[in-house]
């Protein structure tokens, strides 16, 4: 072990940056919670048909493919640079670009889910609003990770991280890709999209 000589003033802005992220994800995750309830309970009491339902459905659909489409691309260049076929550098900077389509996608999933008229007595409906849940709060969890990774050498490989952020990571990339197919997937049985 080195020692590194650290000024008090840096520890303080450091443990005033963790503070402010814990602050980030409790705000976001709280948001993202509140959105998805929203979105739940207007469902419920707003029902459309012909031209404005399948509207919704088109834009539904697109969200989903933006969304989708992003963390795909993202998990997919994570994966390359977890066997070492990317720097580090290169997947945060595809992570900054792709995530306000991540984003924006969800939120038009929730807003046009408004729309569909959707079957909450279906307990694989309920099992697919849970999926776009976690999805949501997984994606907050990700940001104290990211902002720490973002501090590291732009060559660091993933064996040179911690064990807990390996874990981190890999536990947030099931969660996305379980909660992702199984959404798909029940939306196309249920023929909910």
């Amino acid at each position: 072990m080195s020692y590194v000589p650290v000024s008090r003033r840096t520890i303080r802005r450091h443990r005033e940056s963790e503070r402010s992220t814990r602050r980030l994800v409790i705000v976001l995750s709280a948001a993202a919670a509140v959105a998805w309830l929203l979105s739940v309970t207007m469902s419920t009491a707003v029902r459309v048909g012909g031209y404005a339902h399948d509207l919704a459905v088109v834009l539904h659909v697109l969200s989903l493919v933006v969304s989708f489409g992003a963390i795909i691309l993202v998990d997919w260049h994570g994966f390359l640079w977890l066997v070492g076929r990317r720097k580090l550098a290169e997947t945060i900077r595809l992570d900054g670009a792709a995530t306000p389509l991540i984003w924006a996608g969800l939120a038009g999933l929730l807003a046009t889910g408004v729309f569909l008229n959707p079957h909450l007595t279906n307990p694989m409906t309920d099992v697919k609003l849970a999926a776009v849940l976690v999805l949501s709060l997984n994606g907050i969890m990700l940001i104290p990770l990211m902002r720490r990774l973002v501090h590291l050498p732009p060559e660091t490989p993933f064996r040179g991280l911690s064990a807990g952020q390996r874990t981190h990571l890999l536990v947030c990339l099931v969660i996305s890709q379980a909660c992702w197919w199984t959404a798909i997937i029940i939306g196309f049985i249920n023929a909910e999209f």
